[in-house]
């Protein structure tokens, strides 16, 4: 077994060190985080542990997020694979990655070498589980399964208004169901008149599980955004998710005809679409930028993440057919700004957000746009989220 870090080097060549060497990760915390070993100052050899539990751990599997995936996409999981070192109850995998790399990433133990089919991965994400010897707090997930742990090298972006702070005033938590469809709400501290107004999907994700209602919070607090509602939107399960998510005219008639008014009979939101928001991740991303479309006097700001701007072509890696950037292409402009973000490890998706991005651009729309390096992935959006509001709805640039 080549080993690339030094640090592991140093201890299997002296495997009596084993106790000090787990005494000092534990105080430390994981993934090793090491100078390149090219000497480029613009990466890491970032290592990954586990520790051996006795039990006949044979394949212990290292979940990068989306960096695995593109394996698996392609059938072969063989680099992901942790080797042990000799002599040692220590497994590792180590990677070069870029120093401003986010990530979110867990580990999966098993007897057999995991399939990379659907039914196979699916069983992989239901029982992978976050780093035990990470120092940092964890990435809460959807539908049940356990956190991840979060990789974050020197240069990733800030992320400011992610972590919950002493002394900024808490907003106000609802929950409400509008026209038969759940809806998580967030209220600005201090009560007074809303000035502004964001719409964000998935919103079973955002409330009760991420709470983004703290960024909101923070973001309030320090003047990057005024006084804000956020609807944070439910899916009605993952068919009813992909219809709706789908360039839905149906569905974004709702969010403009019964939503936001009674948003606003309800909260007093404001109905300038130069102060709502519509925000979404994937799918989601591709909706916003659709609402803004369709509905540009309810939707005059759009914030999307890592677009499915591929649609609706059926595959993920394909050019696709793009058809709602071909729409912006063909039709007048709408007076409507956005901010674009994709991920650098996001391969399916990145050369379609740049397609759209130069279509905007070419047509005469302001367009704030940025490729942050890492994937498709909430442990990057949660930051890019708070960020893209702050510019959208903030006096200045964002951090």
């Amino acid at each position: 077994m080549e080993l690339q870090s030094a640090t592991l080097r140093e201890l299997a060549a002296e495997p009596a060190a084993l106790d000090t060497f787990w005494t000092r990760v534990q105080a430390h915390g994981t993934p090793l985080v090491e100078p390149d070993p090219q000497g480029d100052p613009r990466y890491r050899l970032v290592t990954f542990l586990w520790r051996d539990s006795g039990g006949g751990d044979s394949h212990v599997l290292a979940l990068l997020h989306t960096v695995t995936d593109k394996d698996r996409h392609a059938g072969d999981l063989t680099p992901h694979l942790m080797r042990r070192v000799p002599g040692t109850d220590v497994w590792a995998l180590s990677h070069r990655l870029r120093a401003d790399h986010r990530a979110s990433y867990q580990f999966h133990v098993s007897r057999d070498t995991p399939d990379t089919d659907r039914a196979a991965w699916l069983h992989v994400l239901d029982t992978a589980v976050p780093d035990p010897l990470a120092l940092g707090a964890v990435l809460p997930a959807r539908d049940g399964r356990s956190p991840s742990s979060v990789l974050a090298l020197p240069d990733a972006p800030p992320q400011p208004w992610v972590a919950r702070r002493d002394g900024v005033a808490r907003g106000e938590r609802g929950e409400a169901v509008v026209d038969g469809r759940r809806v998580s709400v967030h209220r600005p501290a201090g009560g007074g008149v809303p000035q502004a107004v964001v719409v964000l999907f998935d919103g079973e994700v955002w409330g009760p599980v991420l709470d983004f209602g703290t960024s909101m919070d923070n973001l309030l607090a320090d003047g990057r955004v005024p006084p804000t509602v956020t609807l944070m939107v439910h899916t009605m399960g993952r068919d009813r998710r992909m219809a709706d998510l789908s360039c839905s005219e149906e569905f974004v008639d709702w969010l403009a005809d019964v939503l936001l008014p009674w948003a606003a009979r309800t909260y007093g939101t404001p109905g300038d679409p130069a102060r709502t928001v519509v925000a979404g991740q994937s799918a989601g991303g591709l909706t916003a930028a659709f609402a803004g479309f369709r509905r540009p006097e309810r939707f005059g700001l759009v914030l999307s993440q890592s677009g499915s701007f591929w649609w609706p072509d059926g595959t993920e890696s394909g050019a696709g057919s793009e058809w709602l950037t071909r729409q912006y292409a063909r039709h007048e402009r709408r007076p409507v700004r956005f901010h674009l973000e994709v991920g650098l490890q996001e391969w399916m998706l990145l050369p379609q957000n740049r397609h759209l991005r130069d279509v905007l651009r070419s047509r005469g729309y302001d367009v704030t746009y940025d490729e942050f390096n890492g994937g498709h992935d909430y442990a990057c959006w949660r930051g890019g989220l708070a960020a893209g509001l702050a510019g959208l709805l903030g006096p200045g640039p964002a951090c």
